[in-house]
């Protein structure tokens, strides 16, 4: 879900968020001729017509690069989901000038302060983006659920559809909460809940973790934690259905990329027991880690401090590319507890594209594309740098903003709590702030991880993108 886009008005701000863009090597106009390729239109051959097909979009208020849109349905006692996924394919000749700049820049990145897209906007934000009451070219998804929401179908195939609403997670969180939700959006919490249901009994995880978000208003700047809504998470799993139905179809083809992430390695989770002894949460031997994750709140302090702690386990995702029916060693993503493949953000992430023509030709019975098979070597290293780059961004924006919030309250004393502590130097750590909502560096002496304590600001270099605090 990309973040919603912020006005800054801060000039200072704004030339810092240049400088990182600079530093970064990240694109800014696309070049003309790009642009130009962009805006010329598809020719749509053998697409079927679902234009009458009721779909609606759930994104943030802001957004207008919209990928997916959905409708659900009751069948007999099951459910029956259709998932429309812009055909970015169909705008994008391959080996032409539009194809290799999506390959420079990999993903759409997310400033305070601009969107630096991975396509032109007269294609992301326009003819290729599921729009409410445009026309639009889709690789549409039908999956079939029994009444468990289990999976009994998978099906993909090109057709021009038409969202009827753009609606967002506040908004369709009122109106399910409401009860005047109608069913097709009603149903996303009945499926939703029912496919959180399926991930609990295979073992997958969800992280909760709070975002912290930048907010500004009448030309300040505020840091916000944002715990996602249940609709949050509801949305979510219909988009892992779908990359897990994906995964399946590419492993039984034999040709296909996957979104693949190894089991944590030995002592990991004995490390995040100790961390949660430490934060004062209680974890018996009993309870399996994916049912503690579940149990928490994110809105307590230091339960968001332990779901921070847990996206260690995450590290080592990649990307795994296998063709000619020849399988690779790791077919599974462990959070997710299954096969799985990034497949329904194509306007923001490269590899998307080719996962759907993967999975396109895998249902129509034909050969994978020439040139979906010639991207295979590089693309794995191309996401890897790409999401690097996107992460190394996104906390460098927090970082000065951090920065700029405290710069005028060096000196001032505030209520924090120690959510990391150097396991070399245990009077080095990380304190979180109550309010703002600022992370930054502490010196002190045998800090201890959980504690609660006053922290005076020592350092707020805005220059430098640098926050420390000292126990007052």
């Amino acid at each position: 879900m990309p973040r919603r886009r912020i006005r800054v008005t801060d000039v200072p701000l704004r030339a810092a968020f240049a400088a990182l863009r600079t530093g970064l090597g990240v694109p800014s106009d696309f070049p003309p001729e790009v642009a130009a390729e962009a805006g010329r239109a598809p020719v749509l051959k053998g697409y079927e017509d679902t234009t009458d097909l009721p779909l609606f979009t759930i994104d943030p208020p802001a957004s207008t690069d919209l990928d997916q849109a959905m409708h659900l349905s009751r069948r007999g006692t099951g459910y029956r989901l259709r998932y429309a996924i812009a055909d970015v394919a169909a705008f994008v000749v391959p080996g032409g000038l539009l194809d290799a700049e999506a390959h420079r820049r990999v993903m759409t990145l997310y400033f305070p302060d601009t969107r630096v897209p991975l396509h032109p906007r007269v294609l992301s934000e326009g003819a290729a983006s599921l729009l409410p009451d445009q026309v639009r070219p889709a690789a549409l998804w039908t999956i079939d659920l029994d009444a468990e929401c289990r999976t009994t179908a998978a099906d993909v195939r090109r057709a021009l559809v038409r969202s009827r609403a753009k609606l967002d997670y506040e908004g369709v969180q009122r109106e399910i909460d409401a009860g005047t939700a109608e069913e097709p959006l009603a149903l996303l919490r009945v499926v939703g809940e029912l496919l959180e249901r399926q991930e609990v009994e295979r073992g997958g995880i969800s992280l909760r973790v709070p975002e912290q978000e930048i907010v500004e208003r009448n030309g300040s700047y505020e840091l916000t934690y944002r715990a996602p809504l249940p609709a949050d998470g509801w949305n979510a799993q219909i988009s892992l259905l779908t990359g897990m139905a994906a995964a399946d179809l590419m492993l039984a083809y034999g040709t296909g990329v996957l979104r693949t992430l190894p089991a944590a390695p030995d002592g990991a989770v004995g490390r995040l027991r100790r961390t949660a002894t430490a934060l004062h949460i209680d974890w018996p031997h009993h309870v399996s880690y994916a049912a503690l994750i579940r149990s928490l709140d994110p809105g307590i302090l230091s339960h968001a401090a332990f779901l921070q702690e847990c996206t260690t386990l995450l590290r080592g995702a990649g990307y795994t590319v296998f063709r000619d029916g020849v399988l690779p060693s790791l077919t599974t993503h462990a959070a997710v507890a299954a096969p799985y493949a990034h497949c329904t953000a194509p306007l923001r992430r490269l590899v998307d594209r080719y996962a759907s023509e993967i999975c396109l030709a895998a249902v129509a019975g034909e050969p994978v594309p020439e040139w979906v098979l010639a991207a295979f070597e590089a693309l794995p290293r191309e996401m890897s740098e790409g999401g690097h780059r996107a992460a190394t961004a996104e906390r460098a924006c927090v970082d000065l903003v951090e920065a700029a919030v405290l710069k005028d309250r060096v000196g001032e004393v505030f209520d924090g709590c120690v959510v990391d502590v150097d396991e070399h130097r245990p009077g080095v750590g990380t304190v979180q702030l109550e309010t703002p909502a600022v992370v930054g560096r502490i010196d002190g002496e045998d800090l201890s991880l959980g504690e609660r304590l006053r922290v005076k600001v020592v350092q707020s270099d805005s220059g430098t993108s640098k926050v420390r605090f000292a126990p007052a």
